[in-house]
């Protein structure tokens, strides 16, 4: 399962993990993606799409239709 957001692209990055004694070992560190299914009143379905809490935050604020829009026009939705 690849952890990248389908509306805003978040995907993980690589950092340090930094102890106490200041030893730097590379980590991961990932999207908070929940996958969650939304109807489209418009086409009468539901889709399942991962999202990161931003994602679902973004839907809520414009709403699934133009989310997807400005998703397929940036390339992180097919």
């Amino acid at each position: 399962m690849s952890r990248i957001c389908q509306i805003t692209g978040k995907r993980p990055i690589v950092g340090h993990k930094v102890s106490h004694s200041n030893i730097k070992t590379k980590r991961w560190y990932y999207p908070n993606i929940q996958e969650k299914k939304f109807f489209i009143p418009e086409e009468n379905r539901w889709i399942t799409l991962k999202v990161s809490a931003k994602g679902i935050r973004i839907i809520n604020k414009k709403g699934i239709k133009a989310s997807l829009k400005e998703a397929k026009l940036k390339g992180y939705y097919k």
